[in-house]
This record gives C-alpha cells, sequence and structure tokens, in this order.
C-alpha cells in the first residue's frame, strides 16, 4: 500500500468535492476543476476529510494509488490556495510585458517573441525582467512556466535567457587567448 496514497486530504472550508462516476470534481473560491480518476480507485468523502483507497490488490491499482491521491490533493489545493511558478529574465535588453492574452518577449532575436496565454493562466510581469505564472491546475501552471522558458533557455557561458526564480546555472568558462 501506497505511503502517500494512506494519507488523508484535508478539505478546507469553502471547498467541495463531489464525484461524478469516475470524475472527481472540486469547486473552491477560485474555481472548479474536475478530472478523471483512474479506474480500480476509490474515494470516500467523510466529512472535511477525502481518503483514497486501492478496490483491489494488483499491481496496477498499487501503483495508481499515491497518483491518484496527489492529484485529487492538488486539486484542492488549486481551488483553494492557487499555484505560481516564477520566472527570470536574465539579459542586457531583455524584457517582457503582457498584452491582454499575448506575453510579448524581447530576449535577444530580431522580432519579440509573442506567447498566448493559456485559458486559466495569469501571468503578471514584474520590473520587465520578473514574471509570475499561476492558475489554479498545477498541471497546466508548470505546462506553461515550462514552455515559456524554453523560448530561450539560459545559455552556460553568460546565464543569458530565461530561468526559473532561484534556478542555478552553472556558467563554462569560454575561449581564453592562448599565448
Amino acid at each position: 500500500m501506497s505511503r502517500i496514497g494512506k494519507r488523508p486530504i484535508e478539505i478546507p472550508d469553502g471547498v467541495r468535492i463531489r464525484q461524478d462516476g469516475s470524475l472527481m470534481v472540486t469547486e473552491g473560491p477560485r474555481g472548479t476543476l474536475s478530472r478523471k480518476i483512474p479506474e480500480g480507485i476509490a474515494v470516500a468523502l467523510e466529512g472535511d476529510v477525502a481518503l483514497v483507497n486501492t478496490r483491489s490488490d494488483d499491481r496496477r491499482g498499487r501503483s495508481l494509488h499515491g497518483l491518484a491521491r496527489t492529484l485529487i490533493a492538488n486539486m484542492v489545493t488549486g481551488v483553494s490556495k492557487g499555484f505560481e511558478k516564477s520566472l527570470e529574465i536574465v539579459g542586457v535588453g531583455y524584457r517582457g510585458e503582457v498584452t491582454g492574452n499575448v506575453l510579448k518577449l524581447l530576449i535577444g532575436y530580431s522580432d519579440p517573441v509573442e506567447y498566448k496565454i493559456p485559458e486559466g493562466i495569469t501571468i503578471k510581469v514584474d520590473k520587465q525582467v520578473n514574471m509570475v505564472v499561476s492558475g489554479i491546475d498545477k498541471e497546466l501552471v508548470g505546462r506553461t512556466a515550462s514552455e515559456i522558458r524554453d523560448l530561450k533557455k539560459p545559455e552556460p557561458y553568460k546565464g543569458k535567457g530565461i530561468r526559473y526564480a532561484g534556478e542555478y546555472v552553472r556558467k563554462k568558462v569560454g575561449k581564453s587567448a592562448g599565448t
């Protein structure tokens, strides 16, 4: 039995969970999320606690036990608190701005790079170099931050590019003028 799967999920005030067959729907102050739970997983709602169990003790059920519990816990956290990822733009003249639902980045290319912001995601740009990607779906927030980072990954010689806040970029030594 999974150690993670055995832990109960605390449901905060203002959050409601309901199950329609294999579909789990979570409603809270920030919005509504729904996700299909794998077969062989049972969710028991008891007051302000949700418990995730396997219906059978086969290999597939055991492997999905912790995953299902984490997915439901992420939905509860998302609709109550939300998720966010911070990014930094590093480089002389590199900057970004949000116009409507488009993130416009000046990151060393001849033309600005435009990234269409997905539905359910908000991006705030502070001082033109610090970005915060936020939303209620953890998977979508992480994927969006990753796609933005992939537009210009930090390069190893000067460290220029888009990186996660606090990410360490190991720098290489460049060519030296030999004698």
